[in-house]
């Protein structure tokens, strides 16, 4: 009897919607979780170079919590290709404006830097609201 190690196809992925209230959890570890969703790592079926994730619907991202003094210190930086173009601005002033910037930054520079990661991505629905327009999609509700 010969022993293999099963390498999962996309076709063998059963994917599933889940939901996740973002209210009042701590921006990294709660970004680390759904990174860990999105690439499928929670799936018996787990591949490396497959798809084995599910889709993710985040709520409520304008009441995600910084620790410490990251709320006015930590900076994200933009260019715009210029010189001299370079646009930098504070966690807080990101959470006024676009909110759901801030949670998919943290979730995407966890993912793959490659074509896999630029897909999996696409799988991140984040709003800074309680509502959200999936529930066609029936998704499940995730705790952390």
């Amino acid at each position: 009897m010969e022993k293999y190690t099963y390498s999962a196809k996309r076709s063998d992925n059963k994917e599933a919607w889940c939901v996740i209230d973002a209210k009042d959890q701590v921006l990294g570890r709660l970004a680390s979780q759904i990174a860990y969703r999105i690439r499928g790592k929670h799936n018996p079926l787990y591949t490396p170079h497959v798809d084995t994730g599910d889709w993710v619907i985040v709520v409520n991202a304008d009441k995600v919590r910084l620790t410490g003094n990251k709320m006015g210190q930590k900076t994200y930086y933009r260019h715009s290709g210029y010189i001299g173009g370079i646009k930098a601005q504070t966690a807080k002033e990101m959470l006024g404006k676009k909110p759901e910037d801030v949670l998919i930054k943290a979730v995407r520079g966890m993912l793959p830097k490659n074509r896999l990661g630029r897909k999996l991505g696409k799988k991140l629905f984040v709003y800074a609201g309680d509502q959200h327009p999936h529930a066609a999609q029936k998704p499940q509700v995730v705790e952390f």
